[in-house]
């Protein structure tokens, strides 16, 4: 079993930066973050592989945001720049046991955190 605890989120103007974290009691395969805007099904945002050699993003999101591990911490950030108003939804980060690369179906996915509203104005 594997806990995830996810901090930051929160409201910003568009154009702005947010950075989500996801700290980890235990390691899998690869670690995710997804998103769910009200209404919407739930989206593939980013993975990284928890040896770190490998990351892979949604085309929404490619060249703005930014995944990375800090293993002193076994947390996984999740630095969001120029962010849009599209980008509004609550934040999820999830691991997964398989070893499947990249894993972009959220129910591939074995643990998940509570998750994190991220609102961005226009």
């Amino acid at each position: 079993q594997v806990q995830l605890v996810e901090s930051g989120g929160g409201l910003v103007q568009a154009g702005g930066s947010l950075r989500l974290s996801c700290a980890a009691s235990g390691r899998t395969f690869s670690l995710g973050w997804f998103r769910q805007a009200p209404g919407k099904e739930r989206e593939f945002v980013a993975t990284i592989r928890w040896s770190g050699s490998q990351v892979y993003y949604a085309d929404s999101v490619r060249g703005r945001f930014t995944i990375s591990i800090y293993y002193a911490k076994n947390t996984v950030y999740l630095q969001m720049n120029s962010l849009k108003p599209e980008d509004t939804a609550v934040y999820y980060c999830a691991a997964d046991r398989t070893p499947i690369w990249p894993s972009t179906n959220y129910q591939s996915y074995d643990y998940w955190g509570q998750g994190a509203q991220v609102t961005v104005s226009s």
